[in-house]
């Protein structure tokens, strides 16, 4: 597996495990006030988002989209819900590899932003709130 100052030496395309790497190093980098109710966030890595999401979600290729978060945002869970499913951000490593191959932006910032934006889901942020908290980071 790649180290993120590896990054630049890939002769092929970074795994999964790349990719979950890259993630659990960039959690670390968000704020803890925020991280800390994140801890029961599951964060899935997968090639691409299944057709049943692509469907729901009207996306023309599975190229389309680069991350998801399942569940129910932090603004609509009440405490005496009881959870139908555990929290779940998916982070697609195809899409995310075409982007930065086509931006060519640095990989773990890539993944960094796909993280910080479906967290930002998971808290019902707006995606100006998003873009505000990660200029800030």
């Amino acid at each position: 597996m790649a180290r993120v100052h590896d990054v630049g030496r890939f002769t092929t395309a970074p795994e999964i495990s790349d990719l979950e790497a890259f993630a659990r190093e960039a959690l670390a980098t968000i704020p803890r006030e925020l991280r800390q109710f994140v801890g029961e966030v599951i964060i899935q890595v997968e090639d691409f988002p299944d057709d049943e999401v692509l469907e729901e979600l009207e996306c023309d290729s599975p190229f389309d989209l680069l991350g998801l978060y399942c569940g129910i945002d932090l603004t609509r869970k009440s405490a005496t819900d009881v959870p139908e499913d555990v929290d779940m951000i998916f982070l697609y490593r195809r899409p995310i590899l075409d982007y930065w191959c086509e931006s060519g932006d640095d990989l773990v910032n890539v993944v960094r932003h796909v993280l910080i934006h479906e967290i930002g889901h998971h808290f019902g942020f707006s995606d100006d709130d998003m873009e505000r908290i990660e200029a800030e980071l």
